[in-house]
């Protein structure tokens, strides 16, 4: 069986580096309703192809500024410009997982100008025939702190929605109580993007978080093209969350305090135990 086939004969294909352009939606329902969206895009980057890319496009470079960029300390856990890649296979593995060299592709804003905020990265990890393995979910807070949230896809095509659950164990927003779970629904990178989160307390139902985008094909044109029309998105990005947070605070929502972050810096969960492929 070749790289690329699966076990009943067909073809697989795991993306290739784009741009997905979009929008972010927040709604939170308790204990006032609040609600905002903003366009945004991301890159989906191939983290084996990113010196190739820093090569091959005049806008973009890995680990140097331009007028788009990616440094590896802006992801990942051991806050360097090392590789990203192995750090994530040692996750994988001890999730009894096997990357045996497929692909990652992550799905993150960039630098913009030497400017970046993350508040959430996705890195799809397939396997070497292109079926989806497993899913870190990267989040960023405003306090300069990362977690991750790695949960494997069970065995099975990968192509439809992938449903992912685990409780809250990072502090994000401070008007977010630690105290909840989330529900994460994600239609893979192909011609568009999807990441849903559902975050419940012992309430119900609190906030839905979404980001959703539609595949352009990485080139100089299409970067240009996206910085004249949403400029300096990720300064946007960090704008837009002081301001909702102005506005949350005006509706008489309260802090919650920020305690330490988890002492591991990936919550590695089994496979079986926290996710179902449609």
């Amino acid at each position: 069986m070749s790289a690329d086939e699966s076990p009943n004969g067909g073809k697989r294909k795991t993306p290739t580096s784009a741009i997905y352009s979009g929008q972010v939606r927040h709604c939170r329902t308790r204990p006032r309703r609040h609600a905002f969206r903003y366009k945004a895009y991301w890159l989906l980057l191939d983290l084996d192809e990113l010196p190739e890319l820093s090569r091959k496009l005049r806008t973009f470079s890995f680990n140097r500024w331009n007028l788009f960029s990616l440094y590896g300390r802006d992801h990942g856990h051991d806050g360097g410009d090392a590789p990203l890649r192995p750090a994530i296979d040692t996750s994988l593995r001890q999730a009894g997982l096997d990357p045996k060299g497929g692909t990652i592709m992550m799905l993150c804003m960039p630098r913009v100008l030497g400017f970046t905020f993350n508040p959430l990265s996705v890195h799809f990890c397939y396997h070497r025939d292109g079926e989806l393995m497993a899913i870190v979910y990267e989040v960023h807070n405003t306090f300069s702190q990362r977690h991750s949230y790695l949960l494997g896809v069970p065995s099975g095509d990968g192509k439809g929605s992938v449903e992912h659950g685990c409780a809250k164990r990072f502090y994000v927003s401070p008007f977010m109580p630690m105290g909840m779970s989330y529900a994460f629904h994600v239609a893979p990178p192909s011609e568009t993007v999807r990441v849903v989160i559902n975050g419940s307390d012992e309430d119900g139902p609190l906030i839905v978080a979404s980001l959703a985008g539609t595949r352009t094909p990485l080139s100089d044109t299409a970067l240009l093209k996206r910085f004249f029309l949403t400029p300096f998105v990720t300064l946007k990005v960090v704008a837009a969350i002081h301001w909702e947070a102005l506005r949350l605070w005006l509706k008489g929502i309260r802090l919650v305090e920020r305690p330490k972050p988890p002492a591991r810096p990936v919550s590695v969960l089994p496979v079986m135990e926290n996710s179902r492929a449609d």
